[in-house]
Parts: structure tokens; sequence; C-alpha cells
């Protein structure tokens, strides 16, 4: 990578522009594109951004830009994508958003772009997928947000329930970010004691039964966000923002990014979010935790519907 941390931003909606507030804010990178189909909003966003430098500690360059300008990025960051329509099957929509995806890739491929992709637009672990299949890069530089912001706020409920700082519990939300995402609990830890044996020790202080409920919230907790406010956008502009800064700093960082699964957990060809090592060249590797048999098959369930849907849009057949 060059001394200049270059991103393009695909998409100014509220995931992109909470993600480039983010960017602005940590003085994350030193020069932001944003790129939109509304060439007008790109401009828009891009001079409201940089009226707030001067009130941040970063020197950034911010400017609305074209395709071209992804030649020497490190990082393209895919936010645009098109909204369900009422009565669209889940599958119409993946067909469209899949050509809208390869209305940018083709481009930005074109330009002779070399960096990471990472891709915010759901499903994210399709999308990621389809990132890889139309630019044709290695699996390790398409990287999806997957389930950063799922194992964020199980930290987040873990660390209120257990009266604890949420940086000091361990615990991963994986597979599919949706509805077959699921906590290994035999995995979470506080400290390094494991919150299973935590609750059975407790004297009915803390109980495993919460730690169900608990899973449930953070599953359903984009959908609680959306009826309040219709649209989920703060949390995930963070997640990108870190993703980012393991990136930047080769931090070789533990995050349940959506990356492409080849023989872990025992699944092959498959999008998902697993705790994986993020760093300058992308995915570094991938930790495979010791699930349970319930747990894999949860994982198992996660990854077959996947594939489903993969199957459905036909997307390797292209």
């Amino acid at each position: 990578m060059r001394n200049t941390r270059k991103i393009v931003l695909v998409g100014t909606g509220l995931v992109g522009m909470s993600f480039a507030y983010a960017l602005l804010n940590q003085s994350t990178c030193d020069e932001l594109v944003l790129i939109d189909i509304d060439k007008k909003r790109a401009m828009g966003e891009a001079m409201d951004l940089n009226h707030g430098l001067a009130f941040s500690g970063s020197h950034m360059k911010i400017y609305a830009g074209e395709y071209n300008d992804c030649a020497g990025a490190d990082i393209v960051a895919i936010c645009a994508g098109v909204a369900q329509k009422p009565g669209e099957s889940r599958v119409d929509l993946l067909q469209r958003n899949t050509e809208v995806f390869r209305s940018i890739i083709d481009p930005v491929m074109e330009s002779g772009f070399g960096g990471i992709f990472l891709i915010a637009t759901n499903p994210v672990d399709i999308m990621t997928y389809v990132t890889q299949k139309i630019s044709g890069i290695d699996p390790k530089r398409v990287i999806g947000t997957g389930t950063t912001l799922d194992t964020a706020r199980l930290r987040y409920m873990l660390g209120d329930y257990f009266s604890v700082d949420p940086r000091n519990i361990h615990a991963y939300v994986m597979g599919e970010h949706g509805e077959t995402e699921f906590v290994p609990w035999s995995q979470a830890l506080l400290a390094t004691k494991p919150i299973l044996s935590l609750c059975e020790e407790s004297g009915h202080r803390y109980c495993c039964q919460d730690m169900e409920k608990i899973s449930q919230d953070v599953k359903n907790a984009a959908q609680k966000i959306i009826e309040a406010k219709k649209a989920t956008y703060y949390g995930i502009g963070m997640a990108m923002a870190r993703i980012v800064r393991a990136i930047f700093g080769n931090e070789s960082s533990i995050l349940t990014v959506s990356s492409l699964l080849n023989g872990e957990y025992g699944q092959n060809n498959v999008y998902a979010g697993v705790p994986s090592i993020v760093g300058r060249n992308g995915i570094g590797g991938i930790i495979s935790l010791s699930l349970t048999r319930e747990e894999q098959e949860k994982m198992d369930k996660s990854c077959e519907f996947l594939r489903g849907l993969i199957k459905d849009i036909g997307i390797n057949k292209q």
C-alpha cells in the first residue's frame, strides 16, 4: 500500500455517509472519493464533509469522483444497492442488486484497481460473494462487514448484563448476517471465564436462559431500530471504519467479517461471518473455533441457506 491511504466509497446513502463521517472523525484515511449514480448528491456530501474539516484532526482530501479514481485506491467500499419493492421476492431483489454490482465492479476493475473491496450492501454475505465472482480477484481481498455489527451488539448487551466493559467480553455472532446467524455460547468468555460456567456458578444471579434471550435480541436489533427510525446506519458505518483501521494499521485484528470459507467449519464456496484475521492484505486467516455439535449444525444450516440463495441467482453460471 502507498503512503497515502485512499478510499473510494460507492453509494452516498445513509450507510455510506455514516461510514464517511466516521472516517473523518477518526482520521482514518488521507483521501476519500465519493461516487454515486446521483453525482449532484455526491458533490453535496463532499462539500458538507469538507466544511467540517476545520473541526477535525484530519487533513483528508474529500471529493466527488468517477470510477477511474479507483485506480490508485487501497479500498473500494460499496454501500450502493436497490431497495426491495412491495411484493418483490428476496431472489428478485438479489438479481437486481447483482446487476447493480456488475455496473459498479466492472468499471472499478477496468480502472486498474488492485486493492481491497469492502462490502456493506445487504444481504451482505451474498453481495460479497457476487463481488468476488464478478471481479475475479483473490477472495482474501474481498471482505464483507459480515457479523461485525452483530458481534458488537452482542458484546454491548453482555457487558450491560454482567456490568463489565464490553471490551472484556469475548464472544462472537457467526454465520449469515440475518435470520440464521447464531452465537456459539460454548466459546463465549468474560475475561478468560466461560460465560456459561459463570451463569451456572452464580447462584441464580445470572442464568443461561438469559443468554438465549440476548442472542435473540441481537438478531432482532436491526428490525427494532428500523421500526423506530426507518433505517440502521451509524453502527454499520462505525463497523466499516473499524475494519478499515485494521487494514491500514496491519493490525491482524480478529473481526467477524464475511470471509470465503475453504474447508473451515466444513464449508466451501460460501461467504459467512467468522472470526477472521484482518490486516493490510485483507483476510490473513480464519480462526476455527471448537464448536459443539449443536453449534456446528447451526453453522451448517446458515451456510446451506446462503448457498441456496447463491444457486437461485445463478451467479456461478455467469
